[in-house]
């Protein structure tokens, strides 16, 4: 072969990869990078999902709580599990029991973290104060030795400054990043949501995304 004919089948060849690549990038998926995601943080699917969801929510909340008990069990299902949806579970403290709620949750290993949340929405008249609760510690010992921990453990994960520390930090940070001031409240692909929005909603909301 001439070295025109060399140069010619060079150039056809990369000519061919470059339509390639071209083709693919704008024909794959579009992926939203999880930015701002850290290791401390409970997350449930694939981090390359097409839609990042962060939810804002606080163990005290009955609204939190309705969300886990009807939406939560299809936004696993229907959505987390086909790897549409990347779901970040962030504590927003709106009373005091949920500090020790969330540093209990914590001291789990972490695939127990939300079997022990969702325990706690589905008990919340048994530990909350909104509830009437007087002995808050009481109803959390017991929450917390249906997960394994028993008494002493639990004084000692409630007592846990760092867990204080972090949870006091996460809230600061939801007020700054998304200008967060109630739960439940997610936040879609860096979207906020309507505080309060219900499942309906944030599922239409999810459902108008993966159709574009």
């Amino acid at each position: 072969m001439s070295r025109n004919g060399i140069l010619l089948l060079v150039l056809v060849v990369v000519l061919g990869v470059a339509g390639a690549a071209a083709w693919y990038f704008l024909k794959a998926p579009t992926t939203v990078i999880p930015a701002g995601i850290t290791a401390s943080d409970r997350t449930l699917g694939d981090p390359h999902a097409r839609i990042v969801a962060i939810e804002y929510a606080a163990p005290q909340c009955p609204f939190c709580a309705e969300m886990n008990n009807t939406g939560m069990p299809v936004l696993k299902r229907d959505y987390i599990d086909t790897g549409k949806v990347f779901y970040v579970f962030r504590v927003y403290p709106i009373g005091p029991a949920d500090i020790p709620a969330e540093s209990i949750a914590r001291c789990l290993p972490a695939d127990k973290y939300f079997p022990f949340i969702d325990l706690l929405y589905r008990n919340q008249a048994k530990w909350d104060p909104e509830n009437g609760v007087q002995d808050v510690r009481g109803g959390l010992v017991a929450m917390a030795r249906i997960a394994g921990l028993n008494e002493a453990k639990v004084d000692q994960c409630i007592a846990d400054r760092d867990a204080q520390k972090q949870i006091f930090a996460g809230a600061q940070d939801a007020e700054k990043r998304f200008g967060i001031n109630g739960t439940p409240t997610f936040v879609i692909n860096g979207e906020v949501q309507t505080p309060g929005a219900t499942w309906d909603e944030i599922k239409s909301k999810l459902d108008s995304l993966l159709a574009k």
